[in-house]
C-alpha cells in the first residue's frame, strides 16, 4: 500500500524539468514528475504556476517561449491547483511566525497543508523538516522512489 498520498511541487521542480542547465536536476526534476502524474499524486498552487510562468519566460536560458510555458501552466491545471485564499493567507502568517520562514515559503508550506499534502517538494527548505505534517523532501537528494517506503520510515 503506498504511503503518500499527495506530494505538493515547489517551482523549482518545475523550471528544473525545463531547464538543462543543471543535467542532474533537470533528470531529477523529470523523474519526479514522471511519477507524480502517472500516479495522480501531483499538488500545486495558483501561486506556483505564476511563479512558474514568470520565471520560465524571463529568467531560463533561453527562456521558454510564452506560448509553451502558457501550455505547461495550462496542463498543470488538471492537478487543480490550490486557490490562494484568505485561510491561506492566515495558515501561511501562522507558519511564518512559527517556523521563520520567508512568507512565499509559508505560503507554499500552508497550500500544502490545506491540500492535506503528505510532502512538499523544494529545494528551498530543510531536507526531512516536518512542517505541520508535511514532510519537506529536496527531490535532488531523494527521488520518487520515496514514495514506496512506508510512512514510518525515515527519509
Amino acid at each position: 500500500m503506498p504511503s503518500v498520498s499527495t506530494v505538493f511541487v515547489d517551482t523549482n521542480v518545475l523550471l528544473y524539468s525545463e531547464d538543462r542547465a543543471d543535467e542532474a536536476k533537470h533528470q531529477a526534476a523529470r523523474a519526479w514528475l514522471r511519477v507524480l502524474w502517472s500516479s495522480r499524486r501531483g499538488r500545486l498552487s495558483s501561486q506556483v504556476l505564476h511563479e512558474f510562468y514568470v520565471n520560465a519566460t524571463r529568467k531560463l536560458h533561453p527562456p521558454l517561449p510564452a506560448g509553451d510555458a502558457r501550455a505547461e501552466v495550462r496542463r498543470y491545471q488538471r492537478w487543480q491547483p490550490w486557490p490562494v485564499d484568505h485561510a491561506t493567507v492566515e495558515t501561511a502568517w501562522a507558519v511564518e511566525s512559527r517556523f521563520g520562514l520567508s512568507y512565499w515559503d509559508a505560503l507554499m508550506v500552508a497550500a500544502a497543508v490545506q491540500q492535506g499534502c503528505d510532502l512538499l517538494l523544494t529545494e528551498d527548505l530543510q531536507h526531512g523538516q516536518q512542517i505541520d505534517g508535511v514532510r519537506i523532501v529536496n527531490p535532488f537528494i531523494d527521488g520518487p522512489e520515496l514514495l514506496d517506503k512506508p510512512v514510518d520510515t525515515p527519509a
